[in-house]
């Protein structure tokens, strides 16, 4: 059913007090015995929904995941109001605040000229930012979420330390190592179809063996940051 366009904005109120209501005494029993723990997966789950949504292209179905994940912030910042630690609309000054800080090419006079550079100047701000908080980097691997899924923490991981030049292969000495093993792999197109395969295969070897492949790769995180760690305290390079 296509839905009805709307003349101009409406405000978040009327969500938020419906949110409000459903943790009131006369509201809803489930919303009312939940917590921030409690309801953590149901975020992850509705980023996911969100991504699905845009991959299947779906206009329709990603307005509505997007309710749904924004009914998690809403969930989450009732829940701290009720504490008394901050509110919905603390939740939105707050990055408000933070993009006007991270953009001063835009909201400031510098100029900056291309996507490199922004990016560059972004996580400068973000080291500026921790420092003042007193949030120390100790690692160029520090402030990664540990909660990450594997494979996406082992990109991150691998990305810190390259950036760092605590992780000198490059990727064209890997590639040349997988020519050598598995024949040519082509284009953009081909390398990524056979690196899928392989993904693919080598979490059917681990399933084989009886072990869980997330595990193996969270292990491997882990040793990988070790060594990366230890190579920036014998070096004494800065993170």
């Amino acid at each position: 059913m296509p839905r009805k366009k709307r003349k101009q904005a409406q405000s978040i109120d009327p969500l938020l007090e419906i949110m409000a209501r459903l943790r009131s005494p006369d509201g809803c029993p489930w919303d009312r015995e939940q917590d921030h723990d409690s309801i953590k997966q149901c975020l992850i789950e509705e980023a996911y929904e969100v991504v699905e949504a845009i991959e299947l292209g779906d206009r329709d179905m990603l307005c509505d995941e997007l309710g749904d994940l924004l009914l998690q912030v809403v969930f989450h910042s009732q829940l701290a109001s009720e504490r008394k630690d901050f509110g919905f609309f603390d939740v939105v000054d707050r990055i408000s605040d933070k993009l006007v800080r991270r953009h001063p090419h835009v909201f400031g006079k510098s100029r900056l000229s291309n996507s490199d550079m922004v990016l560059a100047q972004w996580e400068k701000i973000k080291v500026g930012e921790r420092q003042r908080v007193g949030k120390k980097t100790r690692s160029a691997l520090d402030h990664i979420p540990s909660h990450l899924p594997a494979l996406m923490r082992a990109e991150k991981l691998l990305k810190k330390a390259a950036k760092a030049g605590l992780h000198p292969k490059k990727a064209g000495d890997i590639y040349k190592r997988l020519k050598s093993r598995n024949g040519v792999l082509g284009g953009r197109a081909a390398a990524s179809e056979k690196l899928g395969d392989l993904l693919l295969h080598l979490a059917d070897m681990a399933r084989q063996l009886r072990l869980e492949p997330e595990q193996l790769l969270r292990d491997a995180n882990k040793r990988f940051e070790r060594r990366i760690r230890k190579r920036e305290r014998l070096t004494g390079k800065p993170a």
